[in-house]
């Protein structure tokens, strides 16, 4: 889940504009585009995109400067796409990214990753890579791709609205039919209006009495172990847990989380079964605005 968000900056204040009202006493507003995304085991997922628009009665243009972007680094932050662009008032049905081209990263069965690309004379390509095959992107780079507004449409009037667009990469890009061997870009994207994210917390300490084993001379600890999130469509992200404040307890923190349902579990290493209070994987509802905490103790700890 890579996600629209509040990110609690002075930036991002709603309210009133001082522009100028047209013949009919209405203003025009401002808009702001946040890019996010969601979790994804794609290892890189690199977009440049040439202009976004804004459709209703005509075309807005809100950004014509191209701007190359690997959505992975996203996970937990957002990139600032439009800053207050002056959009005539009015509604607004499609807001559309023309992406002209891309490139995936992805690890195959045995360890090594390949590269499939919309070019393999793409600008965005790390020096020295060697494209594995090709990443269609049906006419992205022509009408460029819809982003799903909220309820259908967004209203410009005299206020700024911020929007932020969640690009999930673990959905959104597949293998082609038919056995190619392509890859084939089929993004699912949302923007939601502002609202203010959540945050989840998860900690993890053994229980009074609890140990963790000793495998081949090495000894497991609790710094091998993350948190794993997953939201409804399946995409899932994993954070490494570290002892921050040196006391024993073990924290993974997932900012910028869009409000609603998730699965919480815990992903400790291969070499060992282990159970925890409570069991997993864990229900999580976060809310807008709200800062959750999950709380897992170490209560066995096993060599499998």
């Amino acid at each position: 889940m890579r996600r629209l968000h509040f990110l609690l900056l002075p930036l991002f204040a709603l309210g009133a504009l001082g522009a100028c009202a047209d013949s009919t006493g209405v203003r025009p507003g401002k808009i702001s585009i946040l890019l996010t995304d969601a979790p994804g085991d794609v290892k890189a997922a690199v977009v440049t995109i040439s202009e976004i628009y804004l459709q209703g009665s005509g075309r807005i243009v809100l950004r014509d400067t191209p701007v190359t972007i690997d959505l992975l680094t996203l996970a937990g932050s957002t990139a600032m796409l439009v800053d207050e662009a002056t959009v005539p008032a009015g509604t607004y049905s499609q807001l559309r990214f023309v992406v002209t081209d891309a490139y995936i990263e992805v690890e195959n069965a045995d360890g090594t990753t390949s590269i499939y690309a919309s070019s393999p004379g793409y600008a965005g390509l790390p020096s020295g890579a060697r494209v594995a095959g090709e990443l269609q992107m049906p006419s992205f780079a022509q009408s460029g791709l819809k982003v799903d507004l909220p309820g259908g449409s967004v209203r410009i009037d005299g206020d700024q609205r911020i929007l932020l667009v969640d690009f999930d990469v673990a959905q959104s890009f597949g293998h082609a039919a038919g056995g190619s061997g392509r890859w084939v870009m089929h993004p699912v994207i949302h923007a939601t209006d502002f609202v203010a994210s959540g945050t989840l917390t998860v900690t993890l300490r053994p229980a009074q009495g609890v140990t963790l084993p000793t495998i081949n001379t090495h000894q497991v600890t609790l710094g091998e172990f993350k948190a794993a999130l997953s939201n409804a469509a399946g995409s899932r992200e994993e954070l490494a847990m570290a002892d921050a404040n040196g006391d024993g307890v073990y924290e993974a923190v997932f900012r910028f989380l869009m409000p609603g349902a998730y699965s919480l579990d815990l992903a400790g290493p291969a070499t060992i079964n282990f159970v925890t209070t409570p069991a997993r994987p864990l229900a999580i509802q976060v809310g807008s605005g709200t800062t959750v905490t999950s709380d897992f103790t170490l209560t066995s700890a096993a060599p499998k």
